[in-house]
């Protein structure tokens, strides 16, 4: 593993970097328009020039084909797909009341997940990584100008997102200015951070959520493996406690239609590290993995929840 992890560091300092100076590189950028500018058309659209937070948000993966180990950062059909669900479907719901900042990266190839070419796999999840951090550092330095700021991101999003919190806010000066971070379908746990802590209420700011939805009542395999110690929160009631919400506390989700708000529709609750959740929907029903909506089943209740998260920050 060592050796490994040597050729990997000597392979990827090899790699070109990314200039985030060319606005190409970003899937979202305010002040323009993208596809994170979208809303539901029972949703006004709010002016960036109105928002007084930033959102550093990192896609999940998008690359699913064998055909290498990281994405081109300039792939048309993958950054199609990526603006299409994941920018649409995840980012805005941060758009209410955040500037939304997504950098595209070189995202590992969705069998790094599972390959048993861990040489392979490490490189291009280092890779991946180095074009986030690169990201992050350039929207510190150009874009940031001391505002408050959440990071977002989902799956392998998170992946790199928790490291990103490790290395350049946990314990830093820049961890003041963090109002919450959205570490959503990737395990996180507390040993992780010295001094990040899970938003364990509703009313808590400068922390971190997570959650991982499965179908209410099913078990994962590797609950007590990959799941082992992972922080859950559940995106209803913003709790960490094992007590179920009801359907009339539900805001809303998105489902299919992204025009459709469905409310009244998702019952959740923290059960041993995951999130068990119970959905009014036929296509939801025929699941029992559910990461793929891991935004969407609660797409309004985030976006409310957000919004009232950044109140509370600026009035501290």
């Amino acid at each position: 593993m060592l050796v490994a992890i040597l050729f990997c560091l000597v392979a990827c300092n090899l790699q070109s970097q990314i200039d985030y100076s060319k606005t190409e590189n970003w899937a979202a950028l305010p002040f323009r328009l993208d596809a994170a500018d979208q809303v539901p058309t029972n949703l006004a659209t709010i002016d960036d020039s109105l928002k007084s937070v930033d959102v550093f948000f990192v896609y999940p993966t998008n690359f699913m084909k064998d055909e290498g180990w990281n994405a081109a950062i300039d792939d048309a059909a993958i950054n199609k797909n990526t603006d299409e669900n994941s920018i649409k479907n995840q980012a805005t719901v941060f758009n209410a009341s955040c500037r939304v900042y997504a950098p595209r990266y070189r995202q590992a190839n969705i069998k790094a997940f599972y390959t048993k070419d861990t040489i392979h796999a490490i490189e291009a999840f280092a890779l991946a990584y180095q074009d986030v951090k690169a990201a992050f550092l350039y929207y510190l330095a150009h874009y940031n100008q001391g505002r408050p700021f959440i990071i977002a991101s989902h799956s392998q999003g998170t992946y790199h997102t928790r490291k990103l919190l490790q290395e350049l806010v946990d314990g830093q000066p820049l961890q003041k200015q963090l109002v919450a971070a959205y570490l959503v379908g990737y395990p996180v746990t507390t040993a992780m951070y010295k001094n990040l802590q899970p938003c364990s209420n509703p009313q808590q700011t400068g922390c971190y959520e997570a959650w991982y939805s499965f179908k209410n009542g099913f078990i994962p395999d590797n609950l007590t493996t990959f799941y082992k110690d992972a922080v859950c929160v559940n995106p209803i009631t913003w709790r960490m406690d094992t007590i179920c919400s009801t359907p009339n506390q539900h805001l809303g989700m998105i489902l299919l239609n992204y025009n459709k708000k469905q409310v009244a529709k998702v019952s959740a609750m923290v059960h041993d590290h995951i999130l068990w959740a119970d959905i009014d929907h036929p296509l939801a029903k025929k699941y029992t993995n559910l990461h793929i909506a891991d935004y969407n089943l609660y797409w309004y209740d985030i976006r409310a929840h957000v919004a009232e998260q950044i109140k509370l920050f600026l009035q501290q």
